[in-house]
């Protein structure tokens, strides 16, 4: 029997109760005695079936339900107080504009143009990562959500970076003594007036062409290292360029191969957005 026990109550030759447990149960046997007409003693008896209180394998069953009921609470509350951001997934819609301080530059810049959490803060920073939607220029807002989730039916992100400089010539700089001696030939027409170029095996761009418009009006070529066709038909972003913006600050912007066609469009847009959003020298 699984946990025996025996109790006896009483005196003379016969018990008045014993009681067992057996299968985590109470059996109860209780008895009284009387005489018969001969004058020996006779038993009377019941039995009564009872459970134990307090059974270990019970406490761990009401354990085992107590701390889901709380746990199922405790989602509850997180769903209906932090619902909503955690669909935003990283973004915000805060439009409050943070100071930050890159090098000898003060920037300020929108917390939703902000595209990390971390930067999203006043104060001196090694750099500031940002995310915009073009062509508005306009960081996250609940209406593109998709596109800036990546689920959207177009390419409508860019995203940036500011960072003090650290090479002495921007990309178009650099074109005549270092990309113009890695690429093949004079390359195949693009769109827009741009050429695009292929790399040389040995250059180290794997996957990558140049696109370059000649100078113009005096401005600078226009230069940007993109993936190829084939490769970047995975990718958000896979055009990059970098120029030099105010007084010690190099902005590198990544952008989708299929607005080479708005290249022009999209090179003004860069340099007025770090003339509205660098407010000068610290």
């Amino acid at each position: 029997m699984v946990g025996e026990r025996y109790l006896i109550l009483g005196s003379g030759p016969w018990p008045r109760q014993v009681q067992l447990t057996i299968n985590q149960h109470s059996l109860r046997y209780i008895g009284s005695v009387s005489h018969n007409r001969s004058g020996r003693p006779m038993l009377s008896s019941t039995y009564r079936i009872e459970p134990i209180a307090g059974s270990l394998h019970l406490r761990r069953v009401f354990y085992c339900v107590a701390v889901l009921a709380f746990m199922s609470l405790c989602l509850a509350v997180a769903g209906r107080f932090l619902g909503h951001t955690i669909s935003l997934g990283g973004h915000t819609e805060d439009g409050t504009f943070q100071e930050i301080i890159i090098g000898n530059s003060v920037l300020e810049l929108p917390a939703n143009m902000i595209r990390f959490d971390k930067q999203r803060r006043n104060g001196v920073a090694e750099r500031v990562d940002i995310y915009l939607h073009w062509p508005e220029m306009l960081g996250y807002q609940p209406e593109f959500i998709q596109d800036f989730n990546g689920s959207g039916s177009g390419k409508r992100l860019l995203f940036l970076t500011l960072e003090p400089r650290a090479i002495s010539q921007d990309m178009s700089g650099r074109y005549g003594p270092i990309y113009s001696t890695l690429t093949n030939g004079p390359g195949v027409k693009g769109p827009k007036g741009l050429t695009v170029q292929g790399f040389r095996p040995e250059s180290g761009f794997v996957n990558e062409e140049l696109v370059v418009a000649p100078e113009h009006e005096g401005n600078k070529p226009f230069v940007a290292r993109c993936l190829d066709a084939e490769t970047s038909k995975g990718n958000l972003a896979s055009c990059q360029r970098d120029i030099f913006v105010g007084k010690d600050l190099q902005l590198t912007y990544r952008f989708p191969r299929e607005m080479l066609e708005d290249w022009q469009a999209l090179e003004q847009q860069m340099q007025a957005f770090a003339k509205a959003h660098i407010k000068g020298p610290q």
